[in-house]
């Protein structure tokens, strides 16, 4: 089966954020010019100084002039109740030098052990903390309700993570992040606007209104050709008219691999949401290539298989992988929302109503009550308050279709034509992508806060 990826999520966050063909104000520093300031410590003896914070590891694979940190910082379960405990958040750094910007990288997910840096941090020849999320990877609080799984709880976990970092590094910080990781970085900036110099989003869903769900429907009906839409239709209703056989294999590979489908219920329900989200998720990361790949008429059971393993992840649905994603789809069902899917040309081979929903993938146990003011709440600033914001999305792309829209001083949307869910700045056309290099590296040249943060 085809390894799955965190692209086929509604909205993932992105390994790392490719660098090649991106210029760079600076060329990368030794790891001696790391330590040419004669106040500065050891980085490592700096690190361990820091309160709350455990060196876990140093890990020697990072390029040239960095280094590389496994770091566990002791964080909150309740930012407003100390009493509630406390849980162990990764952080991994690459350090270059203290006297340069600090990118801030939010995964959304759990954190990745690659040490790829960022746009941002390659243009700026900069240091680079990534924060895991809350309850995703090895950050996760003994409370397994997720009661305290909020954007303004995530948002004071980052704001705690640079109040303790700049003591080392006193500069310019940006923060980014892409898809969930992206919207992490915006709710920690409506939470604590001042924290960093400027924010720069990547692919981030902006779903205001949940109950409203045509923004998407309408670009599933509209993106590509008419001829495009209409072979991944006629593709979903293949795979749902040889289902009996389709299932028969999907638990085969589940049992082999000693997987079940207990959270989700059935591999009969777990097939028929992934060809449900087939539109979704392969607009999200389709190219003309795929478009030509999408299987037609004649197409056998074995290449009906592989084509929706590879579009849609089934691992994604069984349960080793999608208990790993329970915080992810928790969020979805009390804050973030979800998008609709188009069922029409489907209804009569569907046995599962409502089974591509949030639902699904929570625990019964588990509580889910929407919070109908999060969103609202901050689309409004970032349309009336928030600054220094910089949106890139992809034209192609549905996560997209609700999106954020700045009004704020200083701050862009900018579009990658063609572009899916992994639009780059390099990916930018050259006038939009001088124009965003140059919101960077002015947002990196200029101070907005003091050097000691309030609360």
């Amino acid at each position: 089966m085809t390894a799955w990826t965190r692209r086929r999520l509604l909205s993932t966050a992105a390994t790392a954020l490719p660098a090649a063909g991106l210029a760079t104000t600076a060329a990368p520093l030794t790891r001696a010019a790391a330590t040419t300031r004669p106040d500065d410590l050891d980085v490592t003896d700096a690190l361990r100084a820091l309160p709350g914070l455990r060196l876990v590891e140093e890990r020697h694979d990072a390029e040239p002039g960095y280094r590389h940190f496994v770091l566990g910082l002791r964080q909150p379960v309740d930012h407003t109740n100390p009493a509630a405990g406390t849980f162990e958040q990764r952080l991994t750094l690459l350090h270059t030098a203290a006297d340069r910007p600090t990118v801030l990288f939010s995964t959304g997910y759990q954190a990745v052990l690659t040490p790829r840096r960022t746009e941002p941090a390659v243009l700026l020849g900069a240091n680079q903390l990534q924060v895991e999320h809350r309850y995703f990877g090895t950050s996760r609080p003994a409370d397994r309700g997720y009661a305290h799984l909020t954007v303004r709880q995530a948002a004071d976990d980052h704001h705690r993570v640079v109040r303790l970092f700049r003591r080392l590094y006193p500069g310019a910080w940006i923060s980014t992040g892409s898809s969930k990781g992206g919207m992490a970085s915006v709710y920690h900036r409506r939470f604590h606007p001042h924290d960093v110099n400027g924010t720069v989003v990547h692919s981030a869903p902006n779903n205001v209104d949940d109950r409203d769900d045509s923004a998407y429907l309408r670009f599933l009906e509209t993106v590509g050709t008419p001829a495009a839409r209409e072979a991944l239709q006629a593709a979903q209703r293949a795979i749902l008219l040889r289902r009996a056989e389709l299932v028969a294999r999907y638990e085969a590979w589940a049992a082999a691999d000693g997987d079940t489908f207990r959270l989700v219920g059935s591999a009969d329900k777990a097939l028929e949401i992934a060809v449900l989200r087939v539109p979704f998720m392969f607009w999200q990361r389709g190219t003309p290539a795929d478009i030509a790949a999408i299987p037609g008429p004649g197409a056998t059971t074995d290449e009906l298989y592989a084509w929706l393993d590879d579009t849609t992840g089934l691992a994604l649905y069984a349960d080793t992988t999608a208990r790993n994603y329970i915080p992810y789809w928790y969020q979805i069902g009390t804050q973030l929302g979800y998008g609709s899917l188009p069922t029409a040309h489907l209804a009569d081979l569907l046995r599962h109503p409502g089974a591509a929903e949030p639902r699904s993938f929570v625990p019964r146990d588990v509580p889910l009550r929407f919070d109908r003011a999060a969103m609202p709440d901050i689309d409004r600033w970032v349309r009336r308050r928030g600054s220094r914001l910089l949106f890139v999305n992809g034209t192609q792309d549905p996560a997209v279709a609700e999106h954020f829209r700045p009004g704020g001083p200083d701050s862009r949307l900018l579009w990658v034509r063609g572009g899916n869910h992994g639009a780059d700045l390099a990916d930018l056309s050259p006038a939009d992508r001088a124009s965003a290099e140059d919101m960077l590296v002015r947002w990196a040249g200029q101070e907005y806060f003091t050097h000691t943060l309030g609360t």
